[in-house]
């Protein structure tokens, strides 16, 4: 059934994307790699020909096509843009979010179904089971989280090699398969920024200026670089006077983007109380509100257990069984048991 089968997947020059390629082929795939070459700042440091190197080395290795695909536009639009908005109102994005859904499952996938694809795939640790997206079997690199917008219909044509494995299986596999990259190290952070610290990058594209940082009373005690660039509950990147007689560790515990102020204390406030709950916008769902039992607000997050689910308008409230510290723009992702059902933005 799978001979001849064509499928198109993502090579980062990575470990995982190699694997995943490799028991493609295994299976009897028609298997085509491809580079995508995403947007990248011009001062930063410039990886992308070194990855594609491996990408190409990979694919000479297992014998298959190899195909560039330049996807600089669409990435700086749907990614960096959004970003750059995202932040200069005061939200904190989900950048990998974005790519999955307007590069890797956007761009690419049309492109590779133009092209006369059956399939698509990556190297995601998750899995899918029947056109349903399931976490990975390895819970320490399941995905699941930064997929959630994948609709439906997408599912039908995308394929996760690796996703019932775990990550020192994944090592295994490409040693015994002498894959050139066997020993390379996982990448990370957001992909076209390398190095380059997040705050430092966004200081050069959008307007920042330093504030104050407060106390629950009001008080100034310290300055920052800029309310747009902090997230609900950081607890670096902010500077408190050394005259200052406070000796506990200090989390932003709300910020004022009109004001330009982040207050800070020992204790998150959430606001988000039980009765309030979370208003979510852009929501995709692959199976009914009544299937979704708990959620994630954050990565790697245990799940949180969902008291209930209401449309709103074009929004839907969610209320959680017990308050959440959350930032407006970051993902909230709904499972039911090892089942991914969809996600939203949060407001």
């Amino acid at each position: 059934m799978k001979l001849g089968k064509k499928v198109y997947i993502g090579m980062s020059g990575g470990v995982d994307s190699s694997v995943s390629a490799y028991l493609l082929k295994k299976q009897g795939y028609d298997v085509t790699g491809v580079f995508i070459r995403v947007w990248q700042p011009e001062n930063g440091e410039c990886t992308w020909k070194d990855e594609r190197r491996d990408a190409m080395r990979v694919c000479a290795h297992l014998d298959i096509p190899f195909v560039t695909l330049d996807l600089r536009e669409e990435y700086k639009k749907g990614v960096v843009d959004y970003m750059f908005h995202e932040y200069s109102i005061g939200n904190i994005p989900n950048p990998d979010v974005m790519c999955n859904r307007e590069v890797k499952f956007g761009a690419f996938y049309s492109w590779a179904k133009a092209n006369g694809a059956d399939y698509i795939a990556t190297g995601h640790y998750a899995q899918n089971v029947n056109n349903t997206l399931w976490e990975g079997k390895d819970k320490n690199k399941d995905q699941s989280y930064f997929l959630w917008t994948l609709e439906l219909y997408e599912m039908a044509h995308i394929l996760f090699p690796v996703g019932h494995l775990d990550k020192s299986e994944v090592r295994k596999l490409a040693l015994k398969a002498k894959i050139p990259v066997f020993d390379k190290k996982d990448s990370q952070g957001v992909c076209f920024l390398g190095q380059i610290d997040m705050k430092e990058f966004l200081k050069q594209h959008i307007e920042t200026n330093k504030g104050n940082v407060v106390n629950k009373d009001g008080n100034v005690i310290g300055e920052h670089d800029g309310a747009v660039l902090y997230a609900i509950g950081e607890r670096h990147g902010f500077t408190i006077f050394k005259n200052t007689n406070n000796q506990e560790r200090l989390y932003i515990t709300s910020k004022n983007i009109h004001a330009n102020t982040i207050t800070v204390g020992a204790e998150v406030k959430i606001d988000n109380t039980v009765d309030k709950g979370i208003l979510v916008k852009n929501i995709v769902l692959r199976n009914g509100l009544d299937t979704i039992k708990t959620c994630r607000l954050r990565y790697r997050q245990e799940k949180i257990q969902i008291k209930s689910i209401e449309k709103e308008y074009s929004y839907y409230r969610v209320v959680l069984e017990k308050p959440e510290m959350y930032s407006a723009g970051q993902s909230i992702v709904f499972y039911n048991d090892n089942i991914c059902i969809g996600g939203g933005v949060m407001m």
